[in-house]
């Protein structure tokens, strides 16, 4: 590994680790929080998305096997990235949510199930969300963050933007794209006495914005620098990415 390789692999595990070490909760909507309405519709609205993205990685692994070290290496930074516990400075917490590499690589429909699989491990092992927002929180994070993301990387890369921009760019708005959902996700559930459905979810998303801002500037920035290490150390690799 060169010298400057090096470096960035160091930085990143000595923000993970600096990052990893808050003792605030995740920004998943917790056990309980949502009416069972409320679960059951997110869950439906979610369940195709997640069908498609099981035939997707069939798809992906039949057509070149190989692609199962990156699948692993995909859903592995998904989880480690939204595990981390970001104190806001309203009072909440945040996360990165990881989605970027993955969606660049095999397309939004793999995330609705890596995506999933992190938030199921998280809800059982680290108290993360919960089973029955288990739905809700995998439409933001795992379906619309990186279909949002797709979107843009699409768009970038038929403009002529280089990969790395293009990837910095799916990968800070599929965070951003995540958080707004939550926002109406929690919006609709609890209105402003006032100024209704839209005026909450707009409080929502402000409570979050400040401190998630930089958050995806720094997810997005995480995601280049293992985009460059994947595409300078594993020949043949940064063919995958779409």
């Amino acid at each position: 590994m060169k010298k400057h390789q090096k470096f960035y692999f160091i930085a990143l595990l000595i923000l993970l680790g600096f990052l990893s070490s808050q003792t605030v909760y995740a920004m998943h909507i917790m056990e309980g929080y949502l009416p069972p309405i409320w679960c059951l519709l997110w869950f439906v609205l979610f369940l195709p998305f997640f069908i498609a993205g099981l035939l997707r990685i069939k798809k992906v692994v039949a057509e070149n096997p190989n692609a199962k070290t990156m699948l692993a290496l995909s859903g592995a930074f998904i989880f480690i990235l939204s595990s981390l516990k970001i104190p806001s400075v309203t009072g909440s917490s945040s996360h990165p949510t990881g989605v970027g590499l993955g969606t660049a690589m095999f397309g939004p429909s793999v995330i609705s199930v890596l995506g999933t699989i992190c938030l199921l491990f998280q809800a059982l092992l680290l108290a993360h969300g919960g089973l029955t927002t288990l739905g809700a929180n995998a439409f933001s994070m795992s379906v619309v963050g990186p279909f949002v993301g797709f979107a843009i990387y699409k768009l970038a890369r038929s403009m002529k933007v280089s990969k790395p921009v293009s990837l910095f760019l799916c990968a800070f708005l599929a965070d951003l794209s995540t958080y707004a959902t939550t926002s109406i996700q929690l919006g609709l559930v609890f209105p402003d006495a006032k100024a209704g459905i839209v005026g909450a979810t707009f409080k929502f998303f402000g409570v979050f914005l400040i401190t998630q801002l930089p958050i995806a500037v720094v997810e997005a920035l995480l995601t280049v620098v293992l985009f460059n290490l994947i595409s300078e150390n594993i020949k043949g690799k940064e063919d995958l990415f779409i």
